[in-house]
């Protein structure tokens, strides 16, 4: 199960069906689906002559050329589409939808199509982010994307909708018909659950897929049964990466880096076509230290091999191997300027201490000797006010029970730095919402929420 190819074929189908020069029209999101899939040199190879947002109203009309239509099924971009059919800007026009397209929109596009421009509707379900090979996303992050209602264990309806729209989708992409489990503890887990075996029983047709001899099991838990884990700081290449500096569709801003080369300021990161990123994105600092070493070894000893041009021969075969010389001149020193640059902030904010304490709160329980290294480093200039609440959170954790807890000063030291009022709130909002019923083990002490954290 690879969910990027599983994008990819979907994008090859797509682009493959439509023969000769086309224009690619994208919704915001299926935008970013398709970036993290393909590139700009794929799409040029697809014959791909112009990409644009169908929500621009201004574009030119061409009508020598075949559109093709990449969206995902909602409201406002059907009406969209059925705009465009009233004036038709190109000579023909083929949609692919994300997801299922009901009935009534395949209608409305019938209706408005009074020119006959379209050639074929397709449902391609491509309705996720795919970022890495095992690793796929939903777009619901930030506050206009809500996942829950009024109460904590109520799904908000659209982050619901959307949620089981991308399941279904990663299930029908990668064809598997599943067994569902979920976690019983969790209400926001059952309904996603019970919503998705609902739709599964709606779309027979669309999930009668040869029976695997072993069902795959689709697995659903909720983030809150385990809230320590997100609090640790990370300590392997991508996540690191994400985290101190922020990958976003792929791509790494290194704008701020004073030192930065102009090609440098924007990079990309991506396992499919970057391999040693794929071979080290899982690899911890130490490991990932020695491997770049190396990796700039190789790259000085294809330097000096490529200096010797004695001879006719010799001047071929670096033209020939200049290529691929100049791509990995190029990814050494992208590698080597973000490791640089993830090891200075390692440095700057002092994480090697704030991860020790993080080890300590979450995996050894010595309140009196964790509240006094908590206590010095909420003193401690130059760390980040964002790791000393995660240290914080991590110890009301831990020791919200504790007769001796020192919660109530250690936000008051946090105050005293200057942390928001609204960040203060979080240590209450997380001990609310990761009560103890909620993220105890079948078998465990309920009020240890350590019980389930690798440690």
């Amino acid at each position: 199960m690879d969910a990027i190819k599983a994008v990819q074929f979907y994008l090859n189908r797509m682009l493959s069906d439509v023969p000769g020069m086309k224009v690619l029209l994208l919704d915001d999101e299926t935008t970013t689906i398709i970036s993290l899939a393909y590139t700009q040199s794929q799409l040029l190879a697809k014959e791909v002559f112009l990409i644009d947002k169908l929500s621009n109203v201004s574009r030119e009309k061409m009508k020598h050329m075949k559109c093709v239509c990449f969206l995902r099924p909602m409201d406002d971009a059907i009406q969209a589409v059925i705009d465009e059919l009233r004036d038709p800007k190109y000579m023909k026009y083929y949609l692919y939808f994300t997801n299922t397209l009901r009935k009534s929109s395949l209608e409305r596009l019938a209706e408005a199509d009074e020119f006959e421009a379209v050639c074929e509707v397709q449902e391609y379900y491509a309705d996720y982010l795919a970022i890495n090979p095992t690793l796929c996303a939903l777009p619901l992050l930030g506050p206009e994307h809500p996942l829950t209602g009024e109460q904590p264990q109520v799904w908000d309806a659209r982050a619901l909708n959307r949620s089981v729209e991308g399941v279904l989708a990663i299930l029908l992409s990668l064809k598997k018909k599943p067994l569902i489990r979920y976690e019983r503890q969790s209400p926001l887990a059952k309904k996603v659950a019970s919503e998705v075996q609902y739709q599964i029983g709606q779309e027979g047709q669309l999930f009668d897929f040869r029976k695997a001899d072993t069902p795959p099991i689709l697995l659903i838990v909720d983030r809150m049964s385990d809230p320590v884990t997100p609090l640790l700081t990370q300590w392997t290449y991508q996540a690191m990466v994400h985290e101190l500096i922020g990958i976003v569709n792929g791509r790494v801003d290194l704008s701020y880096v004073k030192d930065a080369r102009p090609e440098l300021r924007d990079i990309v990161l991506s396992c499919e076509h970057d391999t040693f990123y794929r071979q080290n994105m899982f690899l911890d600092l130490g490991d990932l230290g020695a491997n770049i070493k190396t990796y700039v070894e190789e790259y000085q000893v294809k330097h000096k091999s490529n200096m010797q041009i004695e001879s006719i021969t010799d001047m071929k075969r670096f033209m020939e191997d200049y290529p691929d010389f100049r791509k990995l001149s190029g990814n050494v020193t992208k590698h080597v300027t973000l490791v640089g640059e993830l090891s200075r902030l390692v440095g700057e904010q002092q994480l090697m201490a704030v991860g020790e304490l993080e080890q300590n709160l979450a995996a050894v329980d010595s309140h009196a000797t964790d509240l006094r290294a908590l206590q010095a480093l909420l003193e401690t200039p130059g760390i980040p006010d964002s790791a000393k609440l995660r240290l914080v959170l991590l110890y009301a954790l831990r020791y919200e029970r504790h007769p001796n807890s020192a919660l109530p000063q250690l936000t008051d030291a946090l105050a005293r730095g200057g942390l928001s009022e609204g960040k203060m709130r979080l240590v209450a909002d997380l001990l609310a919402a990761a009560r103890p019923e909620q993220r105890a083990e079948d078998h465990g002490d309920p009020a240890d929420v350590f019980a389930r954290t690798k440690h």
